[in-house]
Protein backbone atom coordinates (compact mmCIF):
# COMPACT_ATOMS: atom_id res chain seq x y z
CA UNK A 1 0.00 0.00 0.00
CA UNK A 2 1.28 3.33 -0.98
CA UNK A 3 0.34 6.70 0.87
CA UNK A 4 1.35 9.57 -0.54
CA UNK A 5 2.45 12.70 1.20
CA UNK A 6 1.72 16.30 0.42
CA UNK A 7 0.91 17.29 2.94
CA UNK A 8 0.02 13.59 4.12
CA UNK A 9 -0.09 12.32 0.20
CA UNK A 10 2.79 10.46 -0.53
CA UNK A 11 4.37 7.01 -1.70
CA UNK A 12 5.96 5.72 -4.77
CA UNK A 13 4.20 2.65 -6.97
CA UNK A 14 5.50 -1.24 -7.87
CA UNK A 15 7.21 -0.77 -11.49
CA UNK A 16 7.46 -2.86 -14.32
CA UNK A 17 11.31 -3.62 -14.58
CA UNK A 18 11.47 -3.07 -18.20
CA UNK A 19 9.70 0.21 -18.77
CA UNK A 20 9.51 1.62 -14.72
CA UNK A 21 5.65 2.04 -15.18
CA UNK A 22 3.41 0.47 -12.88
CA UNK A 23 3.22 -3.78 -12.57
CA UNK A 24 4.62 -5.92 -15.28
CA UNK A 25 2.66 -6.56 -18.17
CA UNK A 26 1.64 -10.51 -18.92
CA UNK A 27 3.75 -11.93 -20.68
CA UNK A 28 2.21 -12.24 -24.98
CA UNK A 29 4.15 -15.96 -25.75
CA UNK A 30 2.90 -15.51 -29.37
CA UNK A 31 1.31 -12.99 -31.64
CA UNK A 32 0.95 -13.39 -35.46
CA UNK A 33 1.17 -10.96 -38.07
CA UNK A 34 -1.23 -11.37 -41.09
CA UNK A 35 0.64 -10.34 -44.39
CA UNK A 36 1.01 -10.58 -48.07
CA UNK A 37 -1.20 -14.93 -47.64
CA UNK A 38 0.77 -15.98 -44.50
CA UNK A 39 1.19 -15.48 -40.41
CA UNK A 40 4.85 -14.42 -39.10
CA UNK A 41 5.36 -14.47 -35.84
CA UNK A 42 6.09 -11.18 -34.55
CA UNK A 43 7.01 -9.34 -30.99
CA UNK A 44 3.93 -7.18 -29.59
CA UNK A 45 3.90 -6.61 -25.93
CA UNK A 46 -0.26 -5.47 -25.66
CA UNK A 47 -1.08 -1.82 -23.72
CA UNK A 48 -1.55 -2.46 -19.99
CA UNK A 49 -5.18 -1.95 -18.62
CA UNK A 50 -5.63 -1.57 -14.73
CA UNK A 51 -8.75 -1.78 -12.87
CA UNK A 52 -8.20 0.44 -9.54
CA UNK A 53 -11.60 0.54 -7.25
CA UNK A 54 -11.98 3.90 -5.51
CA UNK A 55 -12.79 4.09 -2.02
CA UNK A 56 -13.90 7.36 -0.96
CA UNK A 57 -14.61 8.22 3.23
CA UNK A 58 -15.38 4.57 3.62
CA UNK A 59 -17.93 4.59 0.32
CA UNK A 60 -17.50 2.38 -2.84
CA UNK A 61 -17.78 5.36 -5.37
CA UNK A 62 -16.53 3.75 -8.73
CA UNK A 63 -13.78 1.69 -10.56
CA UNK A 64 -11.63 3.65 -13.40
CA UNK A 65 -10.09 1.42 -15.90
CA UNK A 66 -6.71 3.37 -16.58
CA UNK A 67 -3.32 2.90 -17.18
CA UNK A 68 -0.94 1.40 -14.44
CA UNK A 69 1.27 4.42 -13.54
CA UNK A 70 0.81 7.34 -11.43
CA UNK A 71 -2.40 6.10 -10.46
CA UNK A 72 -2.15 9.13 -7.83
CA UNK A 73 -2.54 11.63 -9.77
CA UNK A 74 -5.05 9.96 -11.59
CA UNK A 75 -7.14 9.15 -8.51
CA UNK A 76 -6.70 13.09 -7.11
CA UNK A 77 -8.04 14.54 -10.48
CA UNK A 78 -10.77 12.32 -11.14
CA UNK A 79 -12.00 13.29 -7.56
CA UNK A 80 -11.30 17.18 -7.98
CA UNK A 81 -12.96 17.50 -11.76
CA UNK A 82 -15.62 15.58 -10.19
CA UNK A 83 -16.11 18.68 -7.09
CA UNK A 84 -15.22 16.66 -4.49
CA UNK A 85 -11.59 18.51 -3.81
CA UNK A 86 -10.58 21.90 -4.55
CA UNK A 87 -6.88 21.51 -3.15
CA UNK A 88 -4.46 19.14 -1.19
CA UNK A 89 -5.40 20.39 1.94
CA UNK A 90 -8.93 18.39 1.35
CA UNK A 91 -7.16 15.39 1.72
CA UNK A 92 -6.37 13.81 4.87
CA UNK A 93 -5.49 10.19 2.85
CA UNK A 94 -5.00 8.76 -0.07
CA UNK A 95 -3.29 5.33 -0.09
CA UNK A 96 -3.00 3.22 -3.58
CA UNK A 97 -3.00 -0.74 -3.15
CA UNK A 98 -2.03 -2.14 -6.48
CA UNK A 99 -1.99 -5.92 -5.24
CA UNK A 100 -5.81 -5.40 -4.41
CA UNK A 101 -6.55 -3.17 -7.38
CA UNK A 102 -7.96 -0.36 -4.56
CA UNK A 103 -7.47 3.42 -4.01
CA UNK A 104 -8.12 4.02 -0.34
CA UNK A 105 -8.94 8.03 -0.03
CA UNK A 106 -10.52 10.48 2.83
CA UNK A 107 -11.56 13.70 2.33
CA UNK A 108 -12.73 16.07 4.45
CA UNK A 109 -16.10 17.10 3.25
CA UNK A 110 -18.63 14.52 2.85
CA UNK A 111 -19.99 12.96 -0.51
CA UNK A 112 -23.18 13.91 -1.64
CA UNK A 113 -25.91 11.45 -0.61
CA UNK A 114 -27.17 10.94 -3.93
CA UNK A 115 -24.74 10.57 -6.66
CA UNK A 116 -26.54 9.32 -10.48
CA UNK A 117 -23.64 8.64 -12.62
CA UNK A 118 -22.99 9.05 -16.04
CA UNK A 119 -21.35 6.95 -18.64
CA UNK A 120 -19.38 8.62 -21.21
CA UNK A 121 -18.14 8.18 -24.25
CA UNK A 122 -15.02 7.91 -23.06
CA UNK A 123 -12.79 4.89 -24.05
CA UNK A 124 -13.57 1.70 -22.17
CA UNK A 125 -16.95 4.34 -21.02
CA UNK A 126 -15.83 6.83 -18.73
CA UNK A 127 -17.91 7.53 -15.93
CA UNK A 128 -18.84 10.95 -14.38
CA UNK A 129 -21.29 12.22 -11.55
CA UNK A 130 -21.29 15.78 -12.78
CA UNK A 131 -22.11 16.78 -16.35
CA UNK A 132 -22.72 20.44 -16.63
CA UNK A 133 -23.73 21.39 -19.74
CA UNK A 134 -21.88 24.87 -19.37
CA UNK A 135 -19.85 24.40 -16.32
CA UNK A 136 -18.16 27.50 -14.72
CA UNK A 137 -14.47 28.57 -14.93
CA UNK A 138 -14.88 30.05 -11.26
CA UNK A 139 -13.89 33.97 -10.34
CA UNK A 140 -11.46 34.21 -12.45
CA UNK A 141 -10.78 37.32 -14.77
CA UNK A 142 -11.20 37.51 -18.15
CA UNK A 143 -8.15 35.84 -20.70
CA UNK A 144 -6.45 38.89 -22.35
CA UNK A 145 -3.85 37.17 -24.29
CA UNK A 146 -3.78 35.43 -27.69
CA UNK A 147 -2.11 32.60 -29.36
CA UNK A 148 -0.26 32.95 -31.78
CA UNK A 149 -0.63 29.71 -34.35
CA UNK A 150 2.81 28.91 -34.19
CA UNK A 151 2.46 27.83 -30.49
CA UNK A 152 -0.25 25.46 -31.25
CA UNK A 153 1.81 23.50 -33.97
CA UNK A 154 4.93 23.46 -31.42
CA UNK A 155 2.89 21.98 -28.57
CA UNK A 156 0.78 19.37 -30.93
CA UNK A 157 4.21 18.36 -32.08
CA UNK A 158 5.99 18.50 -28.34
CA UNK A 159 3.14 16.23 -27.62
CA UNK A 160 3.35 13.62 -30.26
CA UNK A 161 7.23 13.57 -29.68
CA UNK A 162 6.54 12.30 -26.06
CA UNK A 163 3.88 10.09 -26.61
CA UNK A 164 6.55 6.46 -25.63
CA UNK A 165 3.57 3.83 -24.75
CA UNK A 166 1.91 4.75 -27.98
CA UNK A 167 4.75 4.04 -29.65
CA UNK A 168 5.96 0.92 -27.79
CA UNK A 169 2.28 -0.73 -27.43
CA UNK A 170 -0.38 1.22 -29.33
CA UNK A 171 -3.65 2.22 -27.66
CA UNK A 172 -2.76 5.11 -25.84
CA UNK A 173 -4.07 8.36 -25.14
CA UNK A 174 -2.08 11.43 -24.60
CA UNK A 175 -2.55 15.28 -23.34
CA UNK A 176 -0.33 18.00 -22.57
CA UNK A 177 -0.97 21.68 -20.77
CA UNK A 178 1.35 24.17 -22.47
CA UNK A 179 2.06 28.08 -22.45
CA UNK A 180 3.96 29.64 -25.30
CA UNK A 181 6.71 27.82 -26.02
CA UNK A 182 6.80 25.99 -22.91
CA UNK A 183 4.92 22.18 -22.09
CA UNK A 184 3.88 22.53 -18.20
CA UNK A 185 2.53 18.55 -18.16
CA UNK A 186 1.86 15.70 -19.87
CA UNK A 187 0.02 12.58 -19.17
CA UNK A 188 -0.76 9.18 -21.65
CA UNK A 189 -3.42 7.03 -20.89
CA UNK A 190 -5.74 4.32 -22.23
CA UNK A 191 -8.66 6.25 -21.39
CA UNK A 192 -8.74 10.50 -23.11
CA UNK A 193 -10.63 11.32 -20.08
CA UNK A 194 -8.30 10.17 -17.61
CA UNK A 195 -5.44 12.07 -19.37
CA UNK A 196 -7.24 14.89 -18.12
CA UNK A 197 -7.91 13.44 -14.58
CA UNK A 198 -3.92 12.53 -14.43
CA UNK A 199 -3.17 16.66 -15.51
CA UNK A 200 -5.31 18.15 -12.84
CA UNK A 201 -4.31 15.33 -10.25
CA UNK A 202 -0.63 16.79 -10.96
CA UNK A 203 -1.13 20.25 -10.93
CA UNK A 204 -2.92 20.06 -7.73
CA UNK A 205 -0.39 18.61 -6.11
CA UNK A 206 2.04 20.97 -7.73
CA UNK A 207 0.18 23.45 -6.89
CA UNK A 208 0.04 24.96 -10.46
CA UNK A 209 -2.68 26.94 -12.12
CA UNK A 210 -3.51 26.41 -15.32
CA UNK A 211 -5.42 29.24 -16.05
CA UNK A 212 -5.04 30.52 -19.40
CA UNK A 213 -2.86 27.53 -20.97
CA UNK A 214 -3.56 25.41 -24.00
CA UNK A 215 -4.60 21.85 -23.96
CA UNK A 216 -3.49 19.78 -27.09
CA UNK A 217 -4.60 16.40 -27.17
CA UNK A 218 -4.54 13.30 -29.21
CA UNK A 219 -7.78 12.00 -29.75
CA UNK A 220 -11.70 13.78 -29.87
CA UNK A 221 -13.05 16.41 -27.89
CA UNK A 222 -16.23 15.24 -26.19
CA UNK A 223 -18.45 17.19 -23.79
CA UNK A 224 -16.52 15.62 -20.45
CA UNK A 225 -12.97 16.36 -22.03
CA UNK A 226 -14.68 19.71 -22.79
CA UNK A 227 -16.12 20.39 -19.71
CA UNK A 228 -12.88 19.34 -17.18
CA UNK A 229 -10.98 21.86 -19.51
CA UNK A 230 -13.35 24.66 -18.31
CA UNK A 231 -13.44 23.66 -14.99
CA UNK A 232 -9.30 23.71 -14.88
CA UNK A 233 -9.32 27.33 -16.21
CA UNK A 234 -8.22 26.24 -20.00
CA UNK A 235 -7.96 28.59 -22.25
CA UNK A 236 -7.88 26.68 -25.74
CA UNK A 237 -7.99 23.07 -26.49
CA UNK A 238 -5.93 21.88 -29.96
CA UNK A 239 -7.12 18.10 -30.96
CA UNK A 240 -5.52 15.87 -34.16
CA UNK A 241 -9.23 14.72 -34.64
CA UNK A 242 -12.62 16.06 -33.82
CA UNK A 243 -14.71 17.95 -31.02
CA UNK A 244 -18.44 16.73 -31.05
CA UNK A 245 -21.25 19.25 -30.90
CA UNK A 246 -21.72 19.43 -27.26
CA UNK A 247 -17.80 19.87 -26.73
CA UNK A 248 -18.41 22.76 -29.11
CA UNK A 249 -21.45 24.54 -27.51
CA UNK A 250 -19.49 23.99 -23.90
CA UNK A 251 -16.77 25.74 -25.86
CA UNK A 252 -18.23 28.10 -27.22
CA UNK A 253 -20.37 29.38 -23.85
CA UNK A 254 -17.24 29.41 -21.57
CA UNK A 255 -15.29 31.05 -23.90
CA UNK A 256 -12.48 28.21 -25.10
CA UNK A 257 -11.08 28.84 -28.19
CA UNK A 258 -11.49 24.97 -29.82
CA UNK A 259 -9.50 23.57 -32.79
CA UNK A 260 -9.96 20.26 -34.42
CA UNK A 261 -7.81 18.25 -37.16
CA UNK A 262 -4.55 19.92 -36.09
CA UNK A 263 -1.89 19.51 -38.96
CA UNK A 264 1.56 20.97 -39.74
CA UNK A 265 0.14 23.95 -40.68
CA UNK A 266 -3.60 23.82 -40.54
CA UNK A 267 -6.40 23.35 -38.34
CA UNK A 268 -10.03 23.87 -37.78
CA UNK A 269 -11.62 26.81 -35.51
CA UNK A 270 -14.74 26.08 -34.04
CA UNK A 271 -15.28 28.86 -31.71
CA UNK A 272 -13.44 31.90 -30.26
CA UNK A 273 -11.29 32.68 -33.49
CA UNK A 274 -10.02 35.74 -31.37
CA UNK A 275 -8.19 34.10 -29.20
CA UNK A 276 -5.83 33.70 -31.80
CA UNK A 277 -2.91 35.81 -32.90
CA UNK A 278 -3.74 35.80 -36.94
Amino acid sequence: MNELSEPQLAGEEKSDPTTGTGPAAPHVDSVQRFSKGGLTAIEHTPVKEFPIKLIVNGRELATLIASPHNLRFLVAGFLRLQGFVKSVEDFQMLAVCEDMSVANVQIAHELPEHLTPVLTSGCGTGITFTLPETPKRGDKAAIDRVFPPADVFALMEELAGRTEQYKAHGGIHSAAVGMGSSLLLFAEDIGRHNTLDRIAGEALFKGMDLYGTMLAVSGRVSSEMASKAVMLGIALIASRTSPTDMAVRICASAGITLLGYVRRDAFNVYCHPELLAL
